[in-house]
Parts: C-alpha cells; structure tokens; sequence
C-alpha cells in the first residue's frame, strides 16, 4: 500500500491510497463467505457455493463492493497511523479507481488536530476580586439561618407580608381547568416570589375562608408559558415568629455554645466560600490570558456539530426538565435568536480551543493522570450528576468513557500548572496565593467546561469510513 498526506487547510487533508490487488484477498475471501450465508443457489448447499457461481449468478461487482467495504476502515487506519495524524471525525471517502485484479485507489478528507505551539506562559497577569467579608454579609448569613428555625402561629386576621398561608390553587387556560392544574394545601410565604407572579398582591387581604383571582404566566406543566386565571384560596393565615438572637438560638441552630462563636464560624464560611469563588476566577482569567497567546485553528466540521450538541443539550435536556421552550427561554433571558446563536457559536468556539490547547499542553509537559486523581475525579463528577460512586463508574466503564475521563483529569493538571506559573493579584494589589489543593480541584473544574467536545474530538478519530 501507498499512501500521500496532502494539506488542504492547517485542520483538513486529503489522504491519497493506493492498494495493490492482492492485498485485498482476505477481504474478498471474506466478501465471498458472507454472500454465501446469505444466498441460495439450487444444486448447492448453502456456504458452499463456488466463488465463479456467485460471481455469475450475482455478479463480480457485488463481491468487490462488499471486499472494498470490508477493507476500508483499515487501510484508512494504515494510512492515518502511517502519516502520524490526529483525525477529528469520519473521512469523506471517494473510491478513485478499483481495476479487479490490478488495482484500488481512493482518497479520504478529514479534519485533523491542528499544529499548535505553546508559548511562555508565565508572564501570564490576572487581576481577581479581593476576599473580603463585612459585617453586612455576617449578618446576612446569621438572618438567613435565623429564618430557618421560624416558627409559625395561626392567626385569625387578613394576610401580611411574611405571613405563612395554606392555599388552594386552580388555574384555567381558556376557561378550562387545566389537568395539572390544581393544587391543595400549598403552604407559601408571602414576598418570598416563589410560586406565580402577582399572588403575593392576591392573597395579601385575604383571611382564611376567602379566595382572590388574578391572571399570571404559568411557569411549568402543560401549559407553561400560557396566560391563565387563577384562582387561590385561603385556608390558614399564620404569623412567622424568628427566635431571639442570642446564645440559646446559637446553641440551638449550631454546634457552637454562645452567638459570637457562631458569628465567628460565619465569617470562615464565608471566606473559604469567597477563597473558592477566587479561585474559580483566577483559572477562568488565565484560560482566558493563555487561549489569547496561541493561534489556534477550529475545524469547520467539528464547531457545527459541537453548535449543534449544544443546543440540543439546553433544548431537549436543561430546558424540557423546566418544561420550557426555547423561545421562552430566550425571552425570559432577554435575549433574540441572532444574540443566542452568536453567544453559543463564541462558547463552542473556545470549548474546542481550551481542548486542544490543554491537550498539547499534556503532551508538551508530559503529564499522567494516576489512580488516586482519577478516582478523586470520579467522586465529583457522580456528585455532581446525582448518582452514587459506583452507579457512576459502573455508566462510565459500560460507555467506554473511561478515556474521556483520564482526559479531563490531564486538563485539569494542565490548566493548574499555567496558573501555578501566572501571577494573580487582588484588586488591592495583593499577590494570590492559590492553595495546591483547591488550586487543583479548580482546575479540574475549568477544564470539564471544554468536556462537550471531548468525547467528540477524543473518539472521533475511531469512527470508520464508508465507501
């Protein structure tokens, strides 16, 4: 076999193979085998029909066909392993001459990783938010956790801001009752905007036997997004009563025995919290600082389909689960189909960019991912989709993402080594000092938002041609 690499562009070839005849015996073999389990010819046994009866029976071009389809995918496979590419998803393949007994030739287009060089990286300056705590945000944080151990008390008087009702709904979408649309005994709190709009102006007034209607916008079911009438109806008035804020609401809301101490645990809380979002700053403005000092090329093929996986992702997945369509969506972000389009293009574009970037960087720095880092990886990502460990893992050996999941763990390492080599300052002025281990969590973290393209860009290169 020969083969030749033509560049069309820094992330597209044009592969030229020429194979010679008897290279293709065990495919045609092969070709002859499986047409005879699948025809019958009479005066033979089927699987023993001479290659010269199928040959005239069912013609040579049948057989050849099926011998070019069975040895494709692996001379395609010859010809990439011996150009040393990188391919990004599935050749364009055009069978240019196949002369039986003499020759076959064909060429394959396909997008390929492009050439990147990484540059010094670590004069690399980022500027993140100061960690500060005030005494605003402790009592902030004291007031939420006093609301937690509220207390109510049925009253017998019209409804207030920050009272407690027990209502009755029912909502009618010209003028029928919807299925899912009725509701008893909900329990909500009046200005806390959790339940439909305009019902807090609904049940204020109201005491407990009587019922308002009011028109709102429903925002799940099987109308959502539709104008309907609804109605609600009173059923329990009860004032909310916050306990004093003193050393026996510390020792009943905490571990801690007087209030400062509780005060004082706050405001760690909140520091580490503040730490952690810094953090999460600091790898965003770096990404954002390194991706601006390399050239790097995105293949035309592989950004329309990470624009399309995109968006089916928020419209079929995130935005179905809310019961939202996609023209909602967007107008409740405010936003017009020209702005989304833009916005999920720029997204795709720098997703596939801190992949291949983060990638070289791997290789350029020869870094591996060890048993230890990729169960810690593991933890998380089944943490964050809701499944258990195992659950998690037995999904992620049973889809052969195995790869996918040693690679986000090597970009994470990456990415944590460039701002290792950045320099961070507050905007006091102060230098960051990034502890190790948040430090690599966070990473890790950053580098999962380029995990949509991974899959796609990681595994393509296995997918086979047809001719």
């Amino acid at each position: 076999m020969k083969s030749a690499v033509e560049t069309l562009n820094p992330t597209r070839v044009r592969l030229t193979v020429e194979v010679p005849f008897e290279e293709l015996k065990d495919s045609l073999d092969a070709a002859y085998k499986k047409i005879n389990q699948q025809v019958t010819v009479k005066g033979f046994r089927k699987g023993k029909i001479p290659a010269r009866v199928i040959d005239q029976r069912f013609g040579r071009g049948a057989v050849l066909e099926e011998a070019v389809n069975d040895a494709l995918p692996k001379l395609y496979t010859e010809a990439v392993n011996e150009a040393e590419l990188n391919p990004l998803g599935q050749p364009e393949v055009d069978i240019t001459e196949l002369k039986d007994n003499e020759l076959l030739s064909f060429t394959a287009e396909v997008d390929v990783r492009p050439t990147i060089e990484i540059p010094d990286y670590s004069g690399i300056e980022v500027e993140v938010d100061a960690v500060e705590v005030t005494d605003e945000d402790i009592e902030k944080s004291v007031q939420q956790l006093r609301d937690r151990f509220a207390s109510t008390t049925p009253v017998e008087r019209a409804a207030e801001d920050g009272d407690v009702v027990t209502i009755d709904l029912e909502a009618k979408v010209d003028g029928e009752v919807l299925e899912d649309g009725v509701a008893k005994d909900v329990s909500y709190t009046i200005g806390s905007g959790e339940l439909l709009d305009g019902i807090d102006d609904a049940v204020k007034g109201l005491s407990a036997g009587e019922e308002a209607t009011f028109t709102s916008e429903l925002k799940g079911g099987s109308a959502a997004g539709k104008e309907a009438e609804v109605t609600v109806k009173v059923t329990q008035v009860a004032a909310r009563e916050l306990p004093e804020l003193d050393d026996e609401f510390a020792q009943l809301a905490s571990e801690f025995d007087t209030l400062e101490e509780l005060k004082a645990d706050s405001r760690k809380r909140l520091e580490n919290m503040k730490q952690y979002d810094q953090a999460t700053q600091a790898q965003e403005r770096v990404l954002d600082k390194l991706l601006e000092l390399v050239e790097v090329p995105v293949p035309e093929k592989l950004l329309e389909d990470e624009i399309n996986t995109r968006k089916h992702n928020l419209e079929h997945h995130q935005l179905a689960q809310m019961g939202l369509t996609l023209d909602r969506y967007l107008e409740i972000q405010g936003k017009t189909a020209e702005e989304f389009e833009t916005e999920t293009r720029e997204a795709a574009i720098k997703g596939i960019k801190t992949q291949f970037v983060l990638d070289e960087l791997v290789n350029k720095e020869k870094l591996n991912v060890n048993q230890e880092e990729l169960t810690e990886h593991l933890m998380r990502r089944a943490a964050s989709s809701g499944m258990s460990p195992d659950q998690f893992a037995q999904a992620v050996v049973e889809g052969g993402q195995v790869p996918m999941l040693v690679g986000e763990v090597a970009r994470g390492k990456a990415l944590a080594l460039v701002v290792e080599a950045a320099t961070v300052k507050d905007t006091n002025g102060e230098v960051v000092d990034l502890d190790d281990e948040e430090e690599s969590e966070e990473a890790d973290a950053s580098a999962e938002s380029a995990e949509t393209t991974s899959t796609e860009a990681g595994e393509a290169g296995e997918e086979k041609p047809e001719a």
